[in-house]
């Protein structure tokens, strides 16, 4: 059975995609990144800084490279973090097999959707499967990117 054969050959990006995206400024630090991803509820959290993508931090990206205590992660940037080199991106109207041959080869599971430098949306392994499952997102209106919707400050101890 092909991919043309079941209709997920004429699906595209947008049609696909994840519209509301929740980001992180890339001078963020991990201790907010993690708190975004847990209070959003989502796995990946696109880099952005002001309207350029620079690229997409994943929960195992920064499980991985977590070392030391609050006061360690609170002064460090997530922009240091990225992972999957090289970073891919694909466009609103590229057909889904593209995007999934991106995210294959890459080795990422999730990929930003961008319209000229700007996030329109993210798509992860998990909405490649939606979609072949036949669970496309009925939605075509205009998503949001969220980023700095509040700050969060860690309280850490202080040493004597």
């Amino acid at each position: 059975m092909s991919v043309e054969s079941t209709g997920v050959g004429a699906l595209t990006a947008q049609q696909v995609m994840s519209r509301i995206v929740v980001a992180v400024r890339p001078e963020e630090s991990p201790l907010m990144a993690w708190e975004l991803m847990r209070r959003a509820g989502v796995h990946h959290l696109p880099i952005v800084d002001g309207e350029h993508v620079l690229g997409v931090l994943s929960r195992e990206d920064l499980a991985a490279s977590w070392s030391g205590g609050p006061q360690q992660q609170a002064s460090r940037q997530v922009r240091s973090m990225l992972g999957c080199e090289p970073r891919p991106r694909v466009g609103p109207g590229d057909p889904l097999v593209r995007v999934a041959a991106v995210m294959v080869d890459a080795g990422c599971d999730a990929v930003p959707v961008v319209s000229g430098e700007g996030l329109v949306g993210l798509i992860t392994a998990h909405d490649v499967l939606a979609a072949v499952a036949g669970r496309v997102r009925p939605d075509d209106r205009p998503g949001e990117v969220v980023t700095g919707m509040f700050r969060l400050e860690p309280v850490l101890p202080t040493q004597n």
